[in-house]
């Protein structure tokens, strides 16, 4: 069962499509390229995710790799502040701080740079798809490693059935989690 959360969800939901037994067998991969492909879609997008910037007062926007690059960095264009990345481990140049966390297929560690934030920044967190939490936690832990203020996270679509809200809950401290389309 599919549940947008709200008539921009409805909409966007129409460009995303699923592929079966990607990355494995019995996985079903939920392909966002047709959103992004689609100038009208992709702008909502990218507008709804800027206006919460601006509800919670956000100097910067960090995206989580490599598909939470592509939705944050207009976001924080759009909004006016800064954009950060949480890359995959060895990908940043300069001296990182490291998570590691589990998906739902595997393990894996995301970094970001020692000195990305600073005790003043309020970072919104945002991915495409928040499916079983691991790398949304990641990401919240390492934000708030780096000295920030985490004041939310945004995510596309949520894969209701793995679970990731209830892992991340406890983490989030009160910290609002939008999503805009819930999978069930």
């Amino acid at each position: 069962m599919t549940t947008p959360e709200t008539t921009l969800g409805r909409r966007l939901l129409r460009h995303i499509r699923d592929i079966p037994d990607f990355p494995k067998p019995g996985v079903t991969f939920k392909d966002i390229t047709p959103l992004l492909a689609d100038p009208a879609a992709f702008a909502e997008l990218v507008e709804a995710l800027a206006g919460l910037c601006t509800r919670y007062g956000a100097t910067k926007v960090a995206g989580l790799e490599a598909r939470g690059f592509v939705l944050a960095a207009p976001v924080a264009i759009r909004a006016g502040v800064g954009f950060v990345p949480i890359r995959k481990a060895g990908k940043l140049p300069a001296a990182t701080l490291t998570e590691s966390y589990e998906l739902e297929y595997g393990t894996a560690q995301v970094e970001v740079h020692q000195d990305a934030f600073t005790e003043q920044d309020r970072v919104l967190l945002v991915d495409d798809v928040l499916a079983t939490g691991g790398t949304a936690a990641a990401g919240l832990r390492l934000v708030r490693r780096a000295g920030a203020t985490v004041v939310g996270v945004a995510m596309l679509l949520e894969l209701g059935f793995l679970g990731g809200r209830a892992r991340i809950e406890h983490g989030l401290g009160g910290v609002p989690l939008d999503v805009l389309i819930t999978v069930d």
